[in-house]
């Protein structure tokens, strides 16, 4: 798909991801909506989809794609050969494919379509849905540096992309994949502890949910160690150095890196199925 907005994409799936890079594909002026188009088994959403994006929709996978240049499968991975079997004869030989299915290999994709066939997989996570992703992309065995280059812009348009190889999207998925779901634990237990405290829930979640994003941001901006930052932060016999007492008593930083390695070893095993 070429820099300027005349290509046509199609979305096989109608999810919250989906719906993530619809929305963030519009309001980066990528492709206008009357050249895309969505599928789904479910009619409401697709009326949804065209009533909030004005998107066409179709039920029709194989017709969606038709014509189309770059076509996103956004489908779970349980029914994701089944998707492919329909779409082999339909998909146009120079159309980029780029897979969300999480665990499922470029190369099973790739054999479940003509040969040759342009695949990219990405692996996003969910803060796609608020535009701020952190997403990984890598690319199949025919994918070439233009595939490359549209799916970084897809997933642009909704945060932040990197390209790694697909030895690294284990690793990917059990930092940036399942990551915010790490930080929602840790999120609900400040919380929870705030209403022990008597804390109005409003004013404890606006609290919390700009500490977690103020923390993030300077690690980002300063360029300074976590560590080192969390130093500065811990003054001796402070309320902090008590509570990261806790934390080390408890053993908590192996405790995350067990869990981190967890998934890691569960998307290896999930890429093997």
């Amino acid at each position: 798909m070429s820099d300027s907005p005349d290509g046509r994409m199609a979305f096989i799936g109608a999810g919250n991801m989906a719906e993530a890079l619809v929305n963030g594909v519009l309001n980066a002026g990528i492709v206008p909506a009357d050249r895309i188009t969505v599928t789904d088994v479910l009619q409401e959403r697709l009326d949804y989809f065209r009533a909030r994006y004005g998107v066409k929709g179709s039920t029709d996978n194989g017709e969606a794609v038709q014509g189309a240049d770059v076509i996103v499968l956004a489908v779970k991975p349980q029914i994701l050969a089944e998707v492919l079997a329909g779409l082999k004869s339909e998909l146009p030989g120079n159309a980029l494919v780029i897979s969300i299915a999480a665990g499922v290999k470029a190369a099973t994709i790739e054999a479940g379509l003509e040969a040759g066939q342009h695949v990219v997989r990405v692996m996003p996570n969910t803060p796609c849905l608020v535009g701020r992703g952190a997403s990984a992309i890598a690319p199949g065995a025919h994918a070439n540096e233009q595939d490359l280059a549209t799916a970084r812009k897809l997933l642009e348009a909704v945060g932040v992309a990197v390209e790694v190889d697909e030895s690294d999207l284990d690793a990917v998925t059990a930092l940036s994949g399942s990551g915010p779901a790490y930080i929602f634990y840790f999120i609900e237990a400040m919380l929870a502890a705030g209403r022990e405290f008597g804390l109005d829930d409003a004013k404890a979640r606006l609290l919390v949910t700009e500490t977690v994003e103020g923390a993030a941001r300077l690690v980002a901006e300063s360029g300074d160690d976590p560590a080192e930052l969390r130093r500065r932060v811990t003054s001796k016999g402070g309320t902090t150095e008590r509570a990261l007492g806790v934390f080390d008593d408890g053993n908590v930083r192996e405790i995350l890196n067990q869990a981190i390695h967890a998934a890691f070893q569960r998307s290896k095993e999930l890429a093997g199925m």
